[in-house]
């Protein structure tokens, strides 16, 4: 089995090849061929700002425009943000950065990307971290109750709150939470925005943490449930599949008790579709935003970071976080497909193949 699953692997990694680069060779050439780039939307900002105005884009205050720019300020602008080069030199020499996670710098923040990047990670990990927390940790028992009490009052009590969840969208969750619990018109109870207070750093450690968890209880709750639905019901339908099978019924004709035979028996069989998506799931957590939670409650998150980026035409950002997060998806997708063999043995990886 060690040599099968070192040749999985090993073929699995040699196809990510492939897949990342053609990935980076597709968004590349939407961004760098679409109208309004980087060097159009300055001209244009200059331009527009008359004789003697300032411009003030986040890179550059260094020009100043006139009534109109002449082809050789054109050129040095082309300069600065790279685009002097033929496309192709261009896609090839960032691949070779981005081979070495040399990012570049932003067109718009005066930093790398790599230092962005992890400036708003912070963030996005305490929304993705306490999602999946909740996520996990209330669907599975909720959905295996919901097995075993399957067609009650519990059971359709349970069903209809948790779809009326999952059909509200997640930011208008959020808008009704800040007027209800935001100091709107109902009740001041938690904050409006921000993951901690103004004068965070001057409060003790329990208070620290006291004041990040009362930040984080309304964009938490926006962002978790609309997950709580699908978890749920995929965690008890395959309990319900598991616990309808012959082994199951044999096992209760033997007298085992039914505590045993759920978790000893049906559990590790049902729980194997839930296990085997918790990598994918954990690492899109930890590691993407939500733009509307994070505009919602002002999170300075990868969320926002993503769209003030498409929206500078910041290819660097755009194209960076790409290549990282594609790396990351499908780092994920192979984790996901090696739980399935380390969660059932029967399942070996030339079925994978």
């Amino acid at each position: 089995m060690g040599c099968t699953m070192h040749y999985y692997i090993l073929k699995r990694i040699i196809l990510m090849i492939p897949t990342l680069f053609g990935v980076m060779a597709i968004t590349f050439m939407v961004t760098q061929f679409v109208p309004g780039g980087p060097v159009e939307k300055l001209i244009a900002e200059m331009e527009g700002l008359g004789q003697g105005g300032e411009v003030g884009s986040g890179s550059s205050t260094m020009y100043r425009a006139a009534s109109g720019l002449g082809a050789e300020r054109v050129e040095q602008l082309k300069q600065l943000y790279g685009f002097d080069k033929p496309p192709l030199q261009r896609f090839f020499s960032m691949i070779k950065r981005y081979l070495a996670f040399d990012f570049g710098s932003s067109y718009y923040y005066q930093k790398t990307v790599m230092e962005l990047v992890i400036s708003k990670l912070p963030v996005s990990m305490s929304l993705g971290l306490w999602s999946f927390v909740i996520v996990y940790g209330v669907c599975i028992p909720l959905g295996i109750a919901k097995a075993v009490r399957h067609g009650s009052t519990f059971d359709v009590f349970s069903s209809t709150i948790i779809l009326v969840g999952y059909a509200i969208p997640g930011f208008v969750l959020g808008i009704a939470l800040l007027v209800l619990f935001g100091g709107g018109s109902f009740w001041n109870i938690f904050p409006l925005r921000g993951i901690v207070s103004d004068n965070w750093s001057e409060l003790s450690l329990i208070h620290k943490i006291l004041d990040y968890l009362w930040h984080m209880v309304l964009p938490i709750v926006s962002s978790a449930v609309g997950s709580l639905a699908v978890m749920t019901m995929l965690t008890k339908n395959s309990f319900l599949e598991e616990i309808g099978k012959q082994y199951v019924l044999t096992a209760r004709a033997k007298g085992l008790e039914e505590g045993k035979v759920l978790y000893k028996h049906v559990f590790r069989n049902a729980i194997i579709p839930i296990i085997t998506g918790f990598p994918g799931y954990f690492l899109a957590a930890f590691f993407t935003g939500s733009l509307l939670i994070e505009t919602i409650f002002s999170l300075d998150g990868m969320g926002l970071l993503a769209y003030e980026a498409v929206l500078n035409r910041d290819y660097p950002i755009v194209l960076g976080t790409l290549y990282f997060f594609t790396i990351l998806g499908l780092v994920a997708r192979l984790l996901s497909d090696l739980s399935y063999v380390m969660v059932d043995p029967r399942i070996g990886f030339e079925k994978l193949e």
